[in-house]
């Protein structure tokens, strides 16, 4: 059976997050239902996503696989002279919701897991500081603050988190799943209209991880706590009351990006032993 690659976007205000789950409105039960539309499939066809992100959490750059029967893929493109590739995309899109887009489906190469494979999550979150400069057109995806925040502040203490750690003070549990994970980057700037944008950069996230991540650093940013204060935290292992799992609206999966070709068999053989169960 051949296995699929999609990239796709979506605006995550009006799901219940990424996974399927009875009586609520998710992304993957609605780009299933979508594929077993297309594909005329009597059950629901089963995914496998880069990041299962929260109720609320958008995307710009997640990535999915799925295998799908031979005879409905090549049959996708009907009498039209486009490929399947192509013509699954469009097919998807006509069907699909307007807060999901497909931006490609490919073949994927031999070795290629959504999941285990990638090198790398990247995700952004926005905050505004100045209440009485926020486009109204951004509410959606921009949390505002009342207080100020000091960028060159939650630069320093963001870099003392950099590394290969235990993040287990930022990650909501799982039972059997390692907290361990290598956080490549974490940044903070100010954009052209004066928002603060996080950029947060993983090999990969535990539950939660990302939104405690900038809970921890506006407190820096406001001068409540000193820039050791993430730092400490972190070192301690445990949940810290005073950092906040910041709202998911403000958050957007931004980029996936997997190994060539040839090292994705080994990638995700490597991430299924030395992680275990990877959440995000």
């Amino acid at each position: 059976m051949p296995r699929l690659r999609i990239d796709l976007a979506y605006d995550g205000g009006g799901f219940a997050g990424w996974a399927a789950q009875p009586g609520q409105r998710t992304v993957e039960g609605e780009l299933s239902a979508a594929l077993a539309t297309i594909l005329r499939a009597p059950d629901p066809i089963r995914l496998t996503v880069a990041g299962r992100t929260d109720a609320g959490v958008h995307a710009r750059g997640q990535v999915a696989h799925v295998e799908v029967a031979p005879e409905a893929f090549a049959s996708l493109p009907g009498r039209s002279a486009r490929v399947p590739e192509q013509a699954a995309g469009e097919r998807l899109n006509a069907v699909l919701p307007a807060d999901i887009v497909v931006r490609s489906v490919s073949v994927a190469p031999p070795g290629f897991d959504a999941r285990f494979a990638p090198l790398w999550r990247r995700y952004r979150y926005r905050l505004c500081d100045n209440p009485a400069a926020l486009d109204p057109l951004r509410r959606h995806d921009t949390v505002v603050l009342k207080s100020p925040l000091d960028v060159t502040s939650m630069n320093a203490a963001a870099r003392l988190l950099v590394g290969l750690n235990d993040f287990a003070a930022f990650c909501k549990r799982r039972e059997g799943a390692s907290t361990i994970r290598e956080l490549l980057a974490y940044d903070w700037s100010r954009d052209d209209d004066g928002i603060v944008v996080g950029t947060v950069r993983a090999d990969a996230f535990c539950h939660s991880m990302v939104r405690a991540l900038v809970g921890a650093l506006v407190p820096v940013g406001t001068g409540r706590v000193g820039i050791d204060f993430p730092a400490r935290v972190l070192r301690a292992g445990v949940r810290d009351p005073r950092v906040k799992v910041m709202a998911p609206h403000g958050l957007s999966l931004e980029e996936v990006r997997y190994p060539a070709d040839a090292e994705l068999m080994a990638r995700a053989t490597l991430t299924r032993s030395v992680r275990g169960p990877v959440d995000r």
